[in-house]
């Protein structure tokens, strides 16, 4: 097992929200506070390029959900990548469906397929149907949430890593409700939205306050941070993005805790994260969103989204999360570490006081291929915490 890094004593450690971790360099990076290398993790990074995830999955009769309802091997690929890799932060394994399956929408995982809802919303009655569902039936969740914790602390009692939840954007969501599964063109849900865009806001209202409900529930359960995917946010037309997803991502935020209260009566802060594929083009507007970290996809230029949203010294800013592109893993090691060095350094020297200033939180630009070689990530982490360190000397 690799030992996780140690951080600088700044005094911004002292912060109750660091002080039972034994790594926070994730969370103080989300919060724009100084670490020793630039804290990395991946989009995906428990899934089916590992094989010890397979051979569980077998165990689960290779089924996705049967993964992702069963605690005991939800914990267990939670933590898979972390035994292989010094990564940073855990992320809950689960899907970003989540929310419509309990809404009564059937959410199925065929072999070799994507996500398929069994029931639809492409009518007025389905839409009329929709509710915030019972978090009850999401139970098994914030029970993984509590399992993975749990497992993720050390025998001092510090957390190993922060843990992330998440969740679908309302948009996102929306895709797929309304598509009843992946789609290469978005016809049926441009259709309602351009021909009913009534129907289309009061699918987004339901699900910006059920994503709200439950990332505030991942929270109650032991979330450190959540992330909210807007996987398809930048298939929207300018106009129809700020309408439809910026404004009803705003929505949840506006409904998060930004806090926690520990068992010891500590405030603990939560920080928050949006991630918008495609989203490079609305950066400035994304940037007045309530939220701690923008996460980017590789089209964007590090350098240009930090002086535009990423702030200045103790005034405030975003931090930055991203870019790699994930195919950038199918190179030879040492092309991998020339293109990581690209990335950080596109970034640039991350701030270094005992105040606030721009961070950079290294990530894939988008999930991770089930086809990239284990030996390819474990090049890419050494190169980042390398790399970043030798930026800091």
């Amino acid at each position: 097992m690799n030992a996780p890094h140690t951080t600088p004593g700044t005094p911004a450690a002292q912060d109750a929200t660091f002080a039972n971790h034994h790594n926070p360099s994730f969370l103080q990076a989300c919060l724009r506070q100084a670490t020793d290398h630039t804290p990395m993790w991946l989009m995906r990074q428990a899934g089916r390029y590992l094989p010890e995830y397979v051979a569980t999955r077998v165990k689960a009769g290779n089924s996705f959900m049967g993964l992702a309802t069963n605690v005991e091997y939800a914990t267990e690929v939670t933590l898979q990548p972390l035994d292989r890799y010094p990564l940073d932060a855990a992320i809950l394994f689960s899907d970003i469906l989540t929310v419509p399956d309990a809404m009564g929408l059937g959410l199925s995982f065929g072999a070799g397929e994507g996500p398929r809802f069994a029931t639809p919303v492409r009518d007025e009655a389905a839409v009329d149907a929709l509710a915030v569902p019972d978090m009850d039936k999401l139970r098994y969740v914030f029970d993984a949430v509590s399992s993975i914790r749990k497992a993720l602390t050390l025998p001092n009692g510090k957390a190993r890593v922060p843990l992330i939840g998440f969740s679908g954007s309302p948009w996102t969501l929306a895709c797929y409700m309304v598509e009843g599964a992946g789609s290469s063109d978005y016809r049926l849900i441009k259709t309602m939205l351009y021909s009913r865009p009534d129907l289309m806001h009061r699918i987004l209202a339901i699900n910006a306050d059920s994503v709200a409900t439950y990332l505030n529930a991942q929270i109650d359960a032991g979330a450190q941070a959540v992330m909210i995917f807007d996987s398809w946010g930048g298939v929207l037309a300018d106009g129809a993005f700020q309408e439809f997803s910026l404004a009803y991502t705003a929505r949840v935020l506006a409904q998060l805790k930004k806090t926690h209260t520990d068992a010891a009566g500590n405030t603990i802060r939560i920080p928050r994260i949006v991630f918008t594929k495609g989203g490079g083009l609305w950066l400035q507007e994304m940037a007045a969103l309530d939220c701690e970290v923008l996460g980017l996809d590789w089209t964007v230029n590090l350098g240009k989204a930090r002086a535009l949203v990423g702030g200045v010294e103790n005034g405030p800013g975003k931090a930055l999360q991203g870019n790699i592109d994930p195919n950038v893993l199918f190179a030879p090691p040492a092309h991998i570490a020339t293109e990581v060095a690209r990335v950080l350094d596109s970034f640039g020297k991350p701030y270094q006081g005992t105040g606030t200033g721009p961070t950079h939180i290294f990530n894939l630009g988008h999930g991770i291929s089930q086809y990239t070689p284990p030996d390819h990530v474990a090049a890419l982490v050494e190169a980042v915490h390398s790399h970043s360190r030798a930026m800091r000397a």
